[in-house]
Parts: C-alpha cells; structure tokens; sequence
C-alpha cells in the first residue's frame, strides 16, 4: 500500500515528536541531590575542631529573632544601586549608603523565571532547565529547603504575595494569601493584596519569619518594559513598604535580645525588553540588602561586592541557628558574621556540608581542588582554636586566623562552583534512545524518495523526467537551507540566529528580482504575447485579484509592478528589522518599538495601529464573504478598542489621562468574531465531504480555507501589541504582492514555493521580536480577555503569539496551494511533505548536536533554550501537517 506524500510526511512528524520527547526527559537532568538523607539534620554539624566534649550536633546560636524577606519580582541591581534607586527609593538608597546595612549583587543561574528562582532561594540549589515549563504549575517542593527546616524547628512563618510559594509550600504557612502570578496586566491590586496585611502583622509577636513577594513591578516589565513611566511610581511604593518595615522592626528592638533582620531582594531581573527567562546581565544580575542593627554602620557607599544568589541560603540558615539545606551549593556570606570565631565556625559548617554534597555527586571528588583546601583549612583551623583555646592573643593568632579565613573562602568557592557546572546528572539511556529513533527521520525520508515508496513521487518522476536539473534558485534555496541548519553548531549563530534569516531573505528576493527581469526582457516580445497578461483575466473563475486593475493601471504596467514586488518586499524587512530589537549583542539599545511604546509618542502609534489595522482588512477582505467581511471589520475596531481600553492607544476623542482597564469586554468582543469567521470556514469545509461536483468541491474548500485564515489574522491581531501590528501589515502585504506578481506567473515548483514561505515564516518569527532566548518570550498575551488564570487558553494563546509568522505563512501556504488549479494535482502533498522535510532535518541536526555538546560552557543559556524552540516548532508544524493532511482530497484526481 502506497501512502500520500502529505500522510507521510505528518507520520515522520508525529514519529519525530514521539522520539523527541525521551530525549527531553533525559536533557533536562534533575539537580544535583544528596543521597545521604532526606533532609539536614543538626546531627550532622562536625564538632568545631579542638573542642573537648562538645557533642557535633551542637546548634550554632542564632544571630537574628525576627527575619523580614521582601522580595520584588524582577528587581534589577540598577533599580535600587542606580540612578533611578537614587531617585525613587530615596530612603533604601540612604540606608544602602550610610546605614546598618551590607549589600551586594547577586547573579541568578537561568532560567531567569519565577518559580525556579524561588526554589533556589529557599533550597540553595540550582534548578534545571526544565523548571521553566514547571513554573506553569508548580507542584510542592519535596527538596530539603530553608522554609521545612524553620518549621520543623518550631518558628512561625507567614507569608503574602505570589501563590508560587503556597503550592510549594503548602502548609507551611501559619498565615498566608497568595496572589496569582500569571495576570500580568494587573500591578495595582496584585501589590495592595500584601501591603493591606501589612501593617497589622507588624504589630503582631507571634511570628518569626515574614515573607513578602511582590509582583507589580514584573507585570509593569511585562507590559511596557523597564523605562515605562509606571516604573518610578513602583519603585517609590515600594520605597514606603522598605521604610515602614524597617521603622517597625527598629521600634521592637530591646536591650538583651537579638536583632532582627530585613532582606530586601529580587528573585530576577528585566531585559530592555522587559521579559525575562535569558541570561542576559540585566536578567541576572539583582540586588541584595540586609539590613540589621548589627551590622556596622557604613560612612558612605562602598563598593559592591558581587555574589551567587543561592549564598542567601546558608546564610540564612546559619543566621537562624538552621541547619543549611543538604543540596545547597551556596558558600556563606562572611561579612554577615562579624565575631571572628563564629565566622571560621560556621565556614567549617558550610564546607562540611558542601564537601558531603560533593562526595555524594561525583565520583572523583577527592581530586577536586576545593575538597583538598577544605580539608588543608579544617587542620588549620585545629590549629588556630588550639592557640585560641589557651589563651593567646598575640599577632600570631590573628595572622593565622586570617589565612585560615581565606582558605575556608577558597575552599567553599572552589567546591561551590564545582557543584555548580554539574548541574545534574545526564539520563545517557534516554538521550540515546531518542536519538536513535530521531535518526531514522532522515533515513525515512531519503530512502522514500530514492525508492518511490509514495505514489506521489513517482507521479514526480514520471512526469519531470530524467533529463530534470537544478535551477539557480534551486541552488540557493538548497544551499541557504543546508547552510542554516550547520550554524546551529555555532553559539554566536543560534545568538544572532535572525541576522541569518534576513540575510537568506534579502538574497531570495535579490534572486527573484533577477527571475523577474529574465523573464520580462529577456524574452522574445512574441513569446510574451502568446504568454498572455500577467496577471489572472477577470473571467477567471474563483477569487481573484488584479492589484494592476483595482489601482486603474493598464495591463502593460504590470511587469513594472513584477520588479517592484521584490523590491518593496526588501524595503518592508528593513522598516521591520528596526521596529523589535532582537540582537543579544546590541539588545540594550532602544529599537523603534521603544520610542513608540514611550508615553510621548502615543498620538503617533494610535495612528500607526490604526492604520495598519486598515492595512490589515484590505488584503484578508478579499476572500471573505460578506458576512466574514462585516465580522472581520468589527473584530478589527474591537481590537483597536481593546488596546485603547489597556492604555497602549488613543481614539481621537480620548484623554490621555483616562483610567486603564483590563479590555476584558473589549477582547471577548473580538473573540465573538473570531469564532464567527472560524465557524463560516469551517463549515465550508465539512461540506466537502458531501460535494459532488469537482467545481464546487474545488470552489468551497478555497473559500472554506481563505475565512479559517481570515479568523487566525484577527486573533493575532488582537494578540499582537500595538506597536507589533505593522509586522502583521506587512506579513499580509509581501503575502498578497509575492503571491499575484510572483507565485503565479513566475510557475515556481510546489517544493520552491513552499521553501519561501517557509523562510518568510522564520524571518517573521524574529520580525515579532522574538529571539532564541526564553525571555523574549510575551506571556502577558496569554491572558487576553480574561477575568483570571486559566491554564489552557493561556498556554494556547502565548503560543499562538510567539509562532504567528511561521503559523501564517504556513497557512498562506496551504490556502495557495489549494486555490490553484494549474498546477500538479499533488502540490499540496508535495507542499505538505517539504514543508515537514525543512522542519524536520534542523531537528534532528540539532539533537545530534547538543548530546555531543552537552558539556559545553553555553549548553544551558544558549543551547538549552534554543532546543526547547526547536520541539515546540516541530511540534507546530506537526500540527500544521494535519491539516495539510486534512485538505489533502485530490489525490482521486490525478490520471
């Protein structure tokens, strides 16, 4: 039995997808874990070296009563040591400067997302990469972490703020409300529900630790980025929370008992984008405060001293008289223990720990540099609690001590970052497995071709014959193809991925633009006549259209408008490559989506939005029937609404100071037309099966697929963010002009066809803004038009967002091939089986390629991002496939 060439494409995608995922499971390792025991215990603290008749459980006391963590969602270390810290946060900045207080900087690991961030903070360890898609739905920490150890050891812990923490921690809390993270267009209320708890928890003394997650300042990111306008107000709110805290835990100081300590810190930073997920230095780089009348007080500002943001654990453990949490890789804070003895005693603690830790996670551990220093400082140190212990006070002791410091430093940073460059156990098994069944792909697919396993290439070659060779274009899309899918083995290309597309791009519409000109004078003007017009006569049957005619041009100015087309094309893809700044290298600089979303120039995006939205309708229109054409005009002025119900745009008679809204109704409004327009296709298209008539049949399932693609324009029209709907302009534009001007009269091959759709689909992908880093990534879109959290719908959409090039031009693709009836019954096989092809060998390359790179220094801020795109992509395409699959009905056709 012989298989369709678009069914067996969709089966080597599915087989793909299916071997995909074991090779995921064993990728994405889980973090390094001790096997001693399920949690830390004070038993297993060494006695303090030189000690008679201390017992080694004994507890360090603990430094501080009362412990106040706030932490701001996506505060970056220039918000609150820079200018704008200065300026906002007046009374934190004093503090920072000329209080009690020690600061530093510190890096977070990626994934620079939420819920990962919060595991590291209160486990010490460095989550995986995986982590990302758990953050959707955090399940409870089982891991030994600081917030088990301070119940178990009989404090009282209340929390308010993002609800991350109380699904990690469920029942930990003797009080708390959560709030949820995901509805990102909300900053107000989300901030009020901590701070209303506030000031009646303050005056309250039976709690001991008080955590505060706020989330305003990271939904303002989301929504406008880092220099919006709103930023200033957060901080200064934020500003008054620090101040009112500290003055309360000022006030219940008393002589004779311990201090209390305020940490003020952010889980991530913000890109220039205002996203994060990335390994950028503004998504990794935040700031840490602690604040505590034991600290000196400082004469001035000093110098920041820059630290891993998994150091807080142990040092608030340890500051809590806690065991530190077994899978810690963090090294304790030394300036945070001022007593001399305390500090060697507790860097003893926190390397014992971590040299347990690393006998545990590799095998060769005694031949790591920083176990060996460990051990050299522990001698030390017996020797030094020695002259200690009898009484010595001289210059000696005090010179020893310090280099037994040092080398207890040395010792914990080595072992430290030895525990962190492993940050998991590969599953080889896994990872093999997959690929071995990833592998066969390819084999599949070239064996297929080679033997005529489909009939669909048989048909190919019977019909081309054997005296069929590559043209030039066929050359360049071959090699561009080929060329794109070998720099993924380069970190800098997958970086900078989107300069390859635009270069591939502008040299296809260099080379068309020479198709174009070989075609219209070089040919004998004979040839020509007998070619007939260019463009489709108006007796044609089925939808059509004439931009020559619609613009009153005669028919001989169409060649003119043939050699514009690649040229405006080129023009379009320059104006889009400076709207979204994508570049890693320069992604700091302001683009023209900066200026435009900048409150000074709203007048002026309210114009651009609304006429390309008027850009939007012309071409769609023309395919739709007069009912779609009334939904599709409505849904466009709802759009326009929604993003004047947000605040991104203006109507004429609107001020600009009128009160933001959620564009709830707005969105719905929209979605009512969507649907409409969805169902009128779709309804098209299951009447097929009961179509006799080929006419009809060919008639209807062009109508049918032209509306489902009008529906999937206005929903990402809603989606898209103001300032991003000239790219959906333009999208629509090269798609209408390449497809009268070049697709039809220049008899481009399915294969070709659908190789410049497909690139057009990648260069759009980055044309949005998109980039290989997580963080590009908008989830605010994810929560259109709804009142709360729904994970579907909002899985869904953010996807449909982030994929709306490739999407559109692969149903462009799908709705052209089907309405032409010139060209070989099987072009939408063939189309369909390219189309997986171009999908699937990039793919497969690159799982080769990162089992094989596994170990190298940017596997999981470059590679690692760059392969979780690469699955969702071949997942979408799978699912695009289907539907080619799906419309695939004319097989019966061919003689």
């Amino acid at each position: 039995m012989k298989l369709s060439s678009s069914l067996f494409a969709l089966l080597c995608l599915t087989y793909e997808i299916v071997s995909i995922a074991p090779f995921l499971r064993g990728f994405f390792p889980d973090p390094v874990k001790s096997s001693f025991s399920a949690k830390s215990k004070v038993t297993n603290f060494p006695a303090e070296p030189q000690t008679v008749g201390q017992t080694p459980g004994k507890v360090p006391e603990p430094l501080f009563k009362r412990v106040v963590m706030v932490l701001i969602d996506a505060l970056r270390e220039d918000l609150v040591f820079g200018s704008d810290g200065r300026r906002f946060m007046p009374y934190t900045s004093r503090v920072v400067e000329r209080g009690s207080s020690h600061s530093f900087i510190a890096k977070a690991r990626p994934p620079t997302v939420t819920m990962p961030r919060i595991k590291a903070l209160t486990t010490g360890s460095i989550p995986g990469f995986i982590d990302v898609v758990m953050n959707l739905n955090s399940p409870a920490l089982l891991e030994d972490n600081l917030i088990w150890q301070t119940k178990s050891a009989g404090k009282q812990i209340i929390f308010y703020g993002d609800d991350t923490w109380v699904r990690l921690f469920p029942k930990h809390f003797m009080e708390h409300d959560g709030t949820t993270y995901f509805f990102v267009s909300d900053y107000t209320e989300v901030d009020n529900n901590v701070t209303r708890h506030l000031d009646g928890t303050l005056k309250r003394d039976d709690w001991d630790i008080l955590i505060l997650h706020y989330l305003g300042l990271d939904h303002i990111g989301h929504i406008s980025g880092p220099h919006s306008s709103l930023i200033g107000p957060k901080l200064m709110e934020m500003d008054d929370i620090i101040k009112k805290i500290h003055s309360s835990l000022i006030s219940k100081e008393s002589e004779g008992t311990l201090p209390n300590l305020l940490v003020l810190c952010g889980d991530h930073g913000m890109s220039e984008t205002g996203s994060h997920g990335g390994s950028s230095e503004p998504e990794i780089n935040t700031p840490l405060v602690l604040i505590s009348p034991t600290f000196r007080r400082k004469s001035g500002f000093e110098k920041l001293d820059v630290l891993e943001q998994v150091d807080l654990t142990p040092t608030l453990a340890l500051g809590l008289g806690l065991p530190i949490s077994k899978n810690s890789v963090g090294h304790l804070i030394p300036a945070v223990f001022e007593e001399f003895r305390e500090q060697l005693r507790l860097l003893q603690i926190n390397g014992h720990q971590l040299s347990r830790l690393l006998q545990d996670s590799n095998p060769t551990f005694h031949k790591e540099d920083g176990y060996e220093q460990f051990r050299v400082a522990e001698k030390s140190h017996g020797s030094w609690m020695k002259l200690y212990l009898d009484g010595n006070r001289s210059e000696v002791l005090s010179n020893m001590g310090k280099k037994v410091l040092r080398q207890y430093l040395e010792a914990l940073k080595a072992m430290s970052s030895a525990l962190s460059k492993h940050l998991g156990k590969y599953d080889m098994y896994s990872m093999i497995m997959g690929m071995i069944f990833i592998l066969q792909v390819p084999w599949l697919v070239i064996s297929t071709i080679s033997a005529s396993f489909c009939d669909d290439f048989a048909f190919i070659r019977e019909t081309k014959g054997s005296d069929w060779t590559l043209s030039e274009l066929d050359v360049l899309l071959l090699i561009g193809t080929v060329g794109h899918t070998l720099s993924l083995g380069s970190s800098s290309f997958i970086e900078e991925e989107h300069q390859t597309w635009y270069f591939l791009l502008n040299t296809l519409c260099l080379a068309i633009f020479q198709d174009v000109c070989r075609k219209y004078f070089r040919e004998q003007r004979g040839e020509e006549e007998v070619e007939g017009p260019l463009l489709p006569s108006s007796t044609e049957k089925g939808p059509s259209f004439s931009p020559a005619l619609e613009l009153g041009m005669s028919l001989g100015s169409e060649k003119w408008l043939a050699l514009a087309t690649p040229l405006l094309t080129l023009t379009c893809c320059r104006l889009l490559r400076s709207l979204n700044q994508t570049r890693v290298q320069w992604a700091h600089l302001p683009d023209f989506g900066h200026q435009l979303n900048s409150g000074d120039h709203k007048a002026f995006l309210s114009l651009l939005a609304a006429v390309s939205l008027v850009l939007i309708f012309l071409p769609v229109q023309r395919h739709c029937s007069l009912v779609s054409k009334i939904a599709l005009a409505l849904g466009l002025l709802g759009v326009y609404s929604y993003r004047a119900a947000v605040g991104n745009v203006l109507f004429p008679w609107q001020h600009s100071s009128r009160a933001i809204s959620k564009g709830t109704v707005e969105a719905q409004f929209v979605y009512v037309f969507v649907l409409g327009i969805l169902f009128t296709g779709l309804k098209d298209l299951l009447r097929l099966q009961v179509m006799s008539s080929a006419v009809e049949s060919r008639r209807l399932k062009s109508r049918g697929l032209w509306e489902v693609y009008s529906g999937m324009v206005l929903l990402v029209a809603l989606l898209f963010r103001a300032h991003n709907l000239p790219t959906l302009a333009c999208c629509l534009l090269i798609q209408t002009i390449m497809a009268q001007f070049i697709w039809k009269k220049l008899h481009y091959d399915a294969a070709q066809t659908t190789i410049m759709h497909y690139w057009f689909g990648q260069a759009f992908f980055y044309f949005q803004g998109n980039s290989n880093n997580i963080g590009t990534v908008d989830i605010s879109v994810g929560f259109v038009g709804l009142e709360s959290y729904v994970e579907a719908p909002a899985v869904f959409l953010t996807t449909l967002s982030t994929y709306a090039g490739p999407l559109l031009w692969a149903c462009h693709l799908l709705c052209f091939l089907s309405s032409q009836r010139d060209r070989a019954v099987m072009g939408l096989g063939h189309g369909s089986y390219c189309f997986a092809l171009l999908r699937s060998i990039p793919a497969v390359f690159y799982v080769v390629l990162v089992t094989l790179l596994r170990y190298h220094l940017f596997i999981w801020s470059v590679f690692s991002p760059k392969l979780l795109y690469e699955a969702m992509h071949t997942l979408i395409t799978t699912a695009v496939c289907l539907f080619f699959t799906f419309m695939d009905q004319e097989r019966s056709a061919r003689p």
